[in-house]
């Protein structure tokens, strides 16, 4: 499977709801809180994302929660 890496804010639902929906499917992922690093926040801005959570599979940017794409990116019916 693709590395996973999952890029959060503190107290946002729509990045509970990716955690939530990865413990669902049993994938691991990387945990990376953009308040606590900074590198992560600017390279998720460079690839065009401007809320979170932002989602990185592979060399795959996924902007927000968008469980399509997550599906099409790991192969997931």
């Amino acid at each position: 499977m693709k590395p996973v890496a999952l890029f959060v804010l503190p107290k946002c639902s729509h990045c509970d709801s990716a955690k939530a929906y990865f413990k669902s499917k049993k994938i691991r992922y990387n945990l990376i809180d953009v308040t606590k690093n900074k590198q992560a926040l600017k390279d998720c801005q460079k690839h065009g994302c401007k809320g979170a959570p932002v989602i990185l599979i592979g060399n795959t940017w996924i902007c927000g929660f968008d469980k399509q794409k997550i599906n099409k990116e790991l192969g997931i019916k």
